[in-house]
Parts: structure tokens; sequence; C-alpha cells
């Protein structure tokens, strides 16, 4: 399966210029789409309502939209209360159905400068012919690597526990009049995981060792329940991979700092990692994964 994250910057290239259709051209066609900045009637990005839009343009996905903040953007026209939110978040989108979701809002530190805000990490359970697997699009804090640590170790605690947790409901249904389960078998809260996204760290940093562990013996070492970056084990990575370019110091900065992190059950079955550099439809670069969710977990691909 195909899989890219991207953070689309609400739309705006690294050349100034708003036009959402160009982030949506680049992800189309993968099999899991994982976006952050995606926000809801902003006057920066003319009111739209993007994951409406991108729905249309990325038209036959099923998709989820997952606000990390929420501000009333309310008016009223000739008399008439129109209530609207302004939103910015995460999004993700399937070729397959995505069978449940919920959004974590992740610890913030309060600043007095500069300007900080809420992130969140968006869930979305996702039955593949590997098994289910919860996929998650996730933006981390852009000020600190302690905050950054903290949202780490929120976001590890919720995946190692998400087997006993369970998923949106549980058990038998004592009461089917009321009709809770639809007839439906109760949903999965599986172990299997990948993270994707925005993680504003880069490798060897006290963030990525938190979430891949201190492995200099053994590199892609993969625990049952931690994560390996997917570019540390893939049978295929471009020489070049970076993905993000900024001035710093008067100097251009190649940055790796979105990611993709796939649970230990997927260790050896990343194929090839690369991301698309130069595109101009943010200041992002996206990342594009190919991985084996196809091979049924147990029967060898693992």
């Amino acid at each position: 399966m195909k899989l890219v994250s991207y953070n689309i910057q609400y739309g705006f290239g690294s050349d100034g210029r708003y036009d959402l259709s160009r982030a949506a051209r680049i992800v189309d066609g993968a099999d899991i789409i994982a976006l952050q900045e995606v926000e809801r009637h902003w006057q920066r990005s003319r009111f739209d309502d993007q994951p409406e839009l991108l729905s249309r343009l990325l038209s036959g996905y099923h998709w989820v939209y997952g606000p990390a903040f929420d501000m009333d953007a309310s008016e009223r026209r000739d008399g008439r209360l129109i209530n609207r939110r302004r939103q910015f978040g995460t999004m993700v989108l399937s070729k397959l159905p995505i069978v449940w979701s919920r959004l974590h809002a992740l610890p913030m530190r309060r600043t007095l400068r500069p300007l900080n805000t809420r992130n969140a990490a968006l869930e979305c359970m996702i039955r593949t012919p590997a098994g289910p697997v919860r996929v998650l699009s996730l933006h981390l804090a852009h000020i600190a690597a302690e905050e950054r640590l903290e949202q780490i170790d929120y976001l590890l605690a919720e995946h190692r526990r998400a087997p006993s947790e369970g998923g949106p409901w549980s058990g038998i249904d004592d009461e089917p009049s009321r009709n809770w389960t639809s007839g439906e078998i109760e949903p999965e809260n599986p172990l299997a995981a990948i993270w994707m996204g925005d993680f504003n760290m880069e490798p060897g940093s006290a963030e990525y060792r938190r979430i891949v562990g201190r492995t200099p013996y053994h590199r892609g070492a993969a625990y049952l329940d931690g994560f390996v970056d997917a570019a540390a084990v893939a049978i295929e990575l471009a020489g070049d991979f970076h993905t993000h370019e900024k001035i710093i110091d008067g100097r251009l900065a190649k940055r790796r700092l979105d990611h993709c992190f796939v649970g230990g059950v997927f260790a050896r079955r990343v194929r090839s990692v690369r991301s698309d550099i130069g595109e101009m439809a943010s200041d992002h670069f996206p990342v594009r994964v190919d991985i084996d969710l196809e091979t049924p977990l147990g029967s060898g691909g693992r």
C-alpha cells in the first residue's frame, strides 16, 4: 500500500500562493493520506472549508477531520445567525473505510512568547488486508523539545493501552432494542499502528529517541509495542532524504521534520520511503511510504 504524509501549510506554497488543489494533486492516488495544517473558515484562506474542498478534490476517499483548536467565527446576515467555527487541525483520507476515529488533544505549555497553538493527533482505525491498523496523522509542537516529549509520552501511553482499552464500544449489547451496535461486531483497537505527520524534530533528537529507543547496535530494532522509523528499515531509501528547507543563519538548512513511524510488526514490511523534494505546494515536502499491508500478519510477511 502507498501512504503519504503532507503538511500542506493550509494551502500556501513556498511561492506564497494559495492553491489547495496543488496539494490535492500531489497526494491523489495514495491508499492512505495523512494531512496536517488543514483549516476551516480562516480569513487568510478565503474562509474556505478546506476539509470539504479536499474531499471534493479527492473524491472516492473516506475521510475524517480533527481540529486541534476550535474558535467562534459566527456572523449575522440579514438578522440571521450563521454559526461557523474557525478550526485548524489534521485530516486522514483512506481508500478503505475508516471504521472509527478519535481526536487526541495533546499536552500544551502556555507561552509568553512566541505564539504557541494547540496540537492534536487524529487517530483512525482502518481494516487492511494485513489486519486492523490504527493510523495517526499528527502535528507536534514547534517551539521546544520539552513540549514535544510530553506529547510523545502521552501518545505512547495511549498506544500501549489500546488493546486493553478497547474501541468505541465493547462487550455484548444488553439493550438490543436501542440498537447501539447497528448489528456490527465489536470494533478493534489493535496494537498495530502507524504514526505519520509533522513531528518538528530531526533524527537523533531526544524526541526521536523517545519513540524508537536507543539502539546503537541494532539499527531499526523492533519491539512488539514500540515503533521504528520507516526510513531506517526501508528496503529502498532516497539518498538526499529531507522534508523541509529553510534559510537559518544565512545558510540553507535541509531538515527531516516529517516522519512515518511504523509499529514493530511492520518493521520488515517497509519497501521504500522518499520525499517529493522541490514541490512548491507547501513549505514542507510530502513523505511517501510504500509498505506491505496486503499480506496478513502471521503468514510470513511479518
